[in-house]
């Protein structure tokens, strides 16, 4: 049976390995995800969206830097810029309010975009109420 110096030793070694694999696996992610959009009615035609994004790469110098939405077409209905990082509260949630879309569409994607990279990463597809 190993002595207990040895096993906190691999102990403390497996848990610093499982550490760098995270840290590594979140600056390797290349785009936010969108993983929650809730929606509510507004006034006739416009909608009102809280959208939770996560990035766990967040940095002063690379982040989250907005997120839109858009028809299933690419059509953009509108976009919520984000000024600063949000290392410290991932995921985060924000609202774009007054969203305006047209009387035929019944269902909407919400996507995040990345500073350095751009739009990518999981979208969240969301039917619009009273649709």
């Amino acid at each position: 049976m190993p002595s207990r110096r040895r096993f906190f030793a691999l102990l403390a070694a497996t848990a610093a390995a499982a550490s760098m694999a995270l840290a590594a696996d979140a600056v390797a992610q290349r785009f936010p995800d969108v993983v929650a959009a809730k929606v509510r009615a507004g006034s006739a035609g416009h909608f009102d969206f809280d959208v939770t994004v996560s990035s766990p790469y967040d940095t002063p110098q690379r982040y989250a830097d907005a997120f839109r939405v858009t028809s299933k077409a690419g059509g953009v209905f509108g976009e919520r810029k984000l000024l600063h990082d949000h290392a410290g509260e991932q995921p985060f949630t924000r609202d774009l309010y007054g969203v305006a879309i047209p009387p035929g569409i019944r269902v909407v994607l919400v996507q995040a975009r990345d500073s350095e990279f751009g739009y990518g990463g999981a979208t969240f597809e969301v039917s619009l109420p009273g649709r």
